[in-house]
């Protein structure tokens, strides 16, 4: 569909002229960039796919993944929100970065964290109110909406931190540092959420409650390192650097 209207529509005309060999010239700056992005989203996503497939390793494993996977489309429907901060801020530094201005940079990436703050706020707030309710959004069985209502609280705090590593994680992308973001989303949710998130589960038989706290764990650990990372960042290097 998209290709449809690029091809079809008159907007596209001035920025698209169709097919040619030279769009294959500078590949490998672009994949060099491109490749450690993709990573940085799809170990994420991996990890608590993985944490959702050892579910059904626990005792009753039909009501531990039933409610490990309405909690995994939850957090992903609202990822949305984090998500469109860090694509914003994303931009919005690495142009400020391709102006010189590097003290506007680092104004986005104080607004956008304030923003990841309030929105996280609010919503982990709704969640908690709601969490007698929302359940039957997914699921008309009792068991299901209660264990869920149990699961919802520590949900919406995973979701306040995982607003919080989303921004940082666009501010790095818009530094060009998307192989230190790949990196710390690998040892973050491999070395320290999974492992913990089976210790929880199984060892000191918490369940999937002990699951999600080990991803949990996972996403507090990549957020104090991107804030590491984030506050040791030379902005006016990177001008340099992007010059």
């Amino acid at each position: 569909m998209l290709a449809m209207y690029v091809r079809m529509s008159s907007a596209c005309r001035r920025t698209w002229n169709g097919f040619s060999v030279e769009g294959f010239k500078e590949l490998r700056p672009f994949a060099a960039l491109a490749v450690p992005s993709a990573l940085m989203i799809c170990l994420e996503f991996w990890a608590f796919e993985i944490v959702v497939l050892a579910s059904g390793l626990l005792p009753n494993p039909q009501l531990e993944t039933s409610v490990l996977s309405i909690c995994l489309n939850t957090s992903i429907l609202l990822f949305m929100i984090p998500l469109g901060l860090s694509y914003s801020v994303s931009t919005r530094v690495s142009n400020e970065l391709g102006a010189g201005q590097h003290q506007a940079a680092k104004l986005a990436m104080r607004v956008v964290m304030c923003m990841a703050l309030c929105s996280g706020f609010v919503l982990t707030l709704a969640m908690t109110l709601l969490r007698h309710v929302w359940g039957h959004m997914y699921s008309n069985d009792q068991e299901v909406v209660s264990y869920y209502a149990k699961m919802l609280p520590v949900l919406g705090i995973s979701f306040f931190v995982d607003g919080l590593h989303a921004s940082l994680s666009g501010v790095l992308t818009g530094c060009g540092k998307q192989k230190i973001g790949a990196a710390i989303n690998l040892g973050a949710f491999y070395l320290a959420g999974i492992p913990m998130a089976l210790l929880l589960g199984f060892v000191f038989h918490m369940k999937g409650m002990g699951l999600w706290l080990g991803m949990m764990c996972g996403s507090i650990t990549k957020v104090l390192l991107f804030a590491s990372v984030a506050c040791f960042i030379d902005w006016n290097k990177e001008v340099s650097r992007v010059h």
